[in-house]
């Protein structure tokens, strides 16, 4: 089964021979790299940018009016916070133009814990970037959906936020990509480049296939009726992994991977509180301003008389960085046996 990064390689790669992607390009997206996490490696539209992500941002804007489809890499998510004002521009575009001006770019950038980054390699952009209207906002939690995500969001006409979560990057998925081949080695060889001198390789890749995971679309990974688990990127495996444990002890949780944070799937949030009557959400940003407190405030306008419990939030400390050590980073953000303690006492709560 591919990686995640072998995933979101294949998915351009269909983009740029199919969808007419024109540009993939950012710090050392292009030969001889192919990205710090090897995801564009063998792609023929990559170039790279100057260290300089503002640059960055105001060049795929500018191919994106010009009538080309970019994607473009900021190399970490720490780093994209000086581009703010530029992509509140690219947000606003098509609304300010009354729909004459289209944007069709994608800004994929790795995100969150789990490599021991430290704090400048470290930083989630979940909530931020839901702060900006006009881009549609996706993050994976496995290969598969990476790929479907990734083509989706390069059908786009508008701006897409497409968050990777690093910590997965190099997770094997359960799932085989269409078209990639059953031998894992076999794939490693045709698109992973080699060790040492790259100047003369070149991919090969295997005959890749249409699958796109409609933006604003969730997915129940494990039905369950007791307690709702809403989350996302890295936390989601967590998520899944949790509730199957919890089901020896009796407590049926179901669990919802969001896949996009903007739009995204209220009808399939709604339907399973309606049922379950508790609800957690689980991520990793800060907790402060947290994406999961809007999920909470809609719950409890909308959801009030379906609720045996309060709405909780399990998310990131508040904290202005996440330490080098493991034990620092491991306690800075959720890890399973948060989320297990946070469903366990979610589901002893009566009503």
């Amino acid at each position: 089964m591919a990686n995640m990064a072998q995933a979101i390689r294949m998915a351009l790669h269909y983009a740029e021979e199919n969808l007419g992607v024109t540009d993939i390009f950012g710090e050392d997206v292009g030969p001889p790299l192919g990205g710090v996490f090897t995801v564009t490696q063998g792609l023929k539209t990559t170039w790279n940018s100057p260290l300089d992500e503002r640059g960055i941002i105001g060049v795929a804007m500018g191919i994106a009016m010009a009538g080309g489809r970019p994607v473009a890499e900021i190399q970490f998510c720490d780093y994209v916070y000086n581009t703010i004002d530029l992509l509140k521009l690219a947000g606003n575009t098509c609304w300010s133009t009354h729909g004459d001006w289209n944007l069709p770019m994608v800004v994929k950038t790795p995100v969150g814990s789990g490599i021991r980054g430290s704090i400048y390699h470290s930083h989630s952009f979940d909530a931020t970037m839901t702060h900006i209207p006009g881009w549609k906002v996706v993050i994976p939690s496995n290969p598969l959906d990476a790929y479907g995500l990734m083509i989706s969001a390069c059908r786009e006409q508008d701006p897409v936020m497409y968050l990777e979560p690093k910590a997965l990057l190099r997770i094997k998925g359960e799932e085989r990509i269409p078209g990639e081949p059953d031998d894992d080695r076999l794939l490693s060889k045709m698109i992973d480049a080699p060790l040492g001198d790259r100047s003369k390789w070149k991919a090969q890749w295997p005959e890749l296939q249409a699958y796109e995971v409609p933006i604003g679309k969730g997915k129940i990974v494990r039905p369950g009726s007791q307690v709702t688990v809403v989350s996302y990127g890295r936390t989601l495996p967590l998520c899944a992994k949790a509730a199957e444990t919890l089901a020896a002890e009796g407590i049926d949780a179901e669990v919802i991977d969001l896949r996009s944070l903007w739009p995204y799937d209220w009808e399939m949030i709604r339907a399973s509180v309606e049922k379950t009557g508790k609800v957690l959400y689980v991520n990793e940003d800060t907790e402060v301003t947290n994406f999961g407190e809007h999920l909470i405030r809609r719950t409890v306008d909308e959801l009030f008389y379906h609720l045996n419990a309060a709405p909780k939030l399990l998310a990131g400390k508040f904290l202005p960085g996440i330490g080098l050590a493991d034990t620092l980073e491991m306690a800075s953000v959720p890890q399973l046996g948060d989320i297990l303690d946070a469903i366990r006492k979610l589901a002893a709560e009566q009503p």
